[in-house]
């Protein structure tokens, strides 16, 4: 999300129209439309090999009459937040770009509004968390920064303050780990919303779609309380604009 955002920033500030190729593989398995609803800002063609010829057409045509850009190129024009500007006035007509990076600070969501089938699990988890929400991200898995920096500890030390400061508060949890769910469940009895029927898989559209249903409910809680390294976090946060603290900080 935020790497398509930065594109329709270059984008605008070229006058010209994006594309995204949106690659459908085993870390996002599910088809764009499967999780957001169509928009103007920009068109989406979705791929399921890297092999594809219509990006190998287009990534192929931008090698050789314009300007291609991957992941390493990016992170070394970035410098601090956005692209350097002698870089960018470089680039040509046809621009490719191929990154997980974001190059540019975007706040905008707007465009990603989530599909009609998951949006309905969204409003009905939001219902039940009230006015005096807090989101809660914990990472676990193959994180291995957020592992270390926010241990389980650090999030219940910061749980208990929010509930210190508001009695009435209720905590949205999204984890990848069913234990940290179980620990914390017996820890905050009553106190603890979350999608229990998750699917955690990346390789399905299942698992993808309830990582967008985690991912909206975060973002609708006053206060996050989330994982150190990780852009899940950052973006549920950045969403809305509201406040963050990552645990063990």
């Amino acid at each position: 999300m935020r790497s398509i955002n930065s594109a329709r920033i270059l984008a605008k500030r070229r006058k010209e129209k994006l594309l995204v190729i949106w690659f459908v593989n085993p870390e996002l398995g599910c088809p764009f439309e499967r999780i957001f609803m169509p928009t103007d800002e920009f068109r989406v063609i979705n791929i399921h090999s890297k092999w594809n010829l219509r990006k190998m057409f287009y990534q192929l045509s931008a090698m050789a009459f314009g300007s291609f850009a991957d992941n390493q190129t990016i992170r070394r024009y970035k410098g601090e937040g956005q692209l350097d500007e002698t870089f960018e006035k470089s680039l040509k007509k046809l621009t490719y770009i191929a990154t997980e990076e974001h190059f540019y600070e975007c706040h905008d969501y707007a465009p990603f509004v989530p599909a009609a089938e998951i949006a309905d699990k969204i409003r009905q988890k939001q219902a039940k968390l009230g006015p005096h929400a807090v989101g809660v991200h914990i990472r676990r898995t193959d994180n291995k920064p957020a592992i270390g920096k926010s241990s389980t500890d650090a999030f219940c030390k910061s749980m208990e303050e929010a509930l210190s400061q508001d009695p009435q508060t209720m905590f949205y949890l999204a984890t990848d780990d069913l234990s940290e769910e179980k620990l914390l469940r017996e820890k905050f009895p009553g106190k603890i919303i979350s999608n229990e029927e998750r699917d955690l898989s990346r390789n399905s559209i299942a698992g993808i779609q309830d990582a967008m249903l985690d991912l909206f409910c975060l973002a609708s809680t006053t206060k996050i309380i989330g994982s150190f390294f990780s852009s899940f976090t950052d973006i549920a946060a950045d969403m809305h604009q509201i406040p963050k603290i990552i645990a063990g900080e």
